[in-house]
């Protein structure tokens, strides 16, 4: 989750350098079938295991296919990671503004509300949340998460009007932002939506009292 909440909720434009490295993908169904394929296979085999002739297999597309649209394995994750994000963010945007139709302005309230629309999301896609909580994964992609991560941090501090040049603050945002990340994280492994619910309400109300608590 890794993973990206408060971009979305502040209509952030600011993407991290990794979505330059992405090359042009296959439209329609051709794209989808070779996402579907990758995320299975790096699922049951992990990333380093997995095999580029198995993915074109399952996918039903010719290997040339996926090295000409992704240049290999790397191009597939990054492309399901930025999948994962950018509807993450559709959803929290989603989230927010419905809040803000019904006139919630408190910051703190925006922020709880869009973290509950994340968790919600990071089980309704579990799947690649499962995967990409793995140690396994290309090379600098860690460097890449962590980058972005700290953006978040930034996003974060605007959306809860914290000012950053105060450690203080900075810091205060940094806590928010990882009991986000690590609730994602252990919803992967949750039994069914009734365990998720009391893990996201719970998780919700730490978030309310840490927001409040630095007034």
């Amino acid at each position: 989750m890794s993973e990206t909440v408060e971009s979305a909720w502040t209509g952030a434009v600011d993407q991290p350098p990794v979505v330059q490295e992405i090359p042009a993908v296959p439209d329609g169904s051709a794209r989808r079938a070779l996402l579907d394929a990758a995320l299975e296979v790096f699922t049951e085999r992990g990333y380093t295991d997995a095999s580029l002739t198995e993915i074109a297999a399952r996918s039903g597309l010719p290997v040339g296919s996926l090295f000409q649209h992704y240049g290999g394995k790397r191009g597939l994750y990054l492309e399901l990671w930025q999948d994962f994000r950018e509807e993450q963010e559709r959803r929290t945007a989603g989230v927010v503004a419905e809040a803000r139709g019904r006139g919630v302005d408190d910051p703190i309230t925006l922020f709880v509300e869009g973290a509950r629309g994340y968790l919600e999301g990071v089980w309704e896609n579990r799947g690649i949340g499962r995967l990409l909580a793995e140690d396994d994964g290309p090379a600098g992609f860690d460097a890449l998460r962590r980058q972005w991560d700290r953006a978040w941090v930034r996003r974060n501090a605007r959306l809860l009007e914290v000012d950053e040049r105060r450690r203080a603050g900075r810091v205060r945002v940094i806590v928010l932002t990882t009991v986000i990340g690590g609730a994602a994280r252990e919803l992967g492994d949750c039994a069914d939506e009734a365990e998720v619910r009391e893990i996201v309400d719970e998780v919700c109300g730490i978030l309310s009292h840490l927001s409040a608590s630095s007034g």
